[in-house]
């Protein structure tokens, strides 16, 4: 039987300077499809140069519920936020 796959919540910086998150099951995928312009709509036109931080959740919903949080925090505290939560 095969182990459910885990979900990864992650903060992009984009070439701009801007910042953005979303959630995955397969970060290194997920990553290169921003990458080529294959990726959220925003990362088309703000293409990404580096994964600031990510953080592994047991499933989507609570993946879901953790980039409601953050994407709710200000920018000063997105990335302190995002490290300094609990392991899922």
């Amino acid at each position: 039987m095969t182990a459910p796959a885990l979900w990864h919540l992650y903060l992009l910086e984009c070439r701009d300077g801007s910042w953005y998150a979303g959630i995955t099951n397969d970060l290194d995928a997920r990553f290169k499809a921003h990458a080529a312009g294959r990726g959220a709509k925003y990362t088309r036109g703000n293409p990404p140069v580096r994964i600031l931080a990510s953080r592994v959740y047991p499933d989507r919903a609570s993946a879901s519920r953790a980039e409601w949080q953050l994407k709710r925090q200000p920018r000063a505290r997105k990335l302190a936020w995002l490290q300094a939560q609990p392991e899922a």
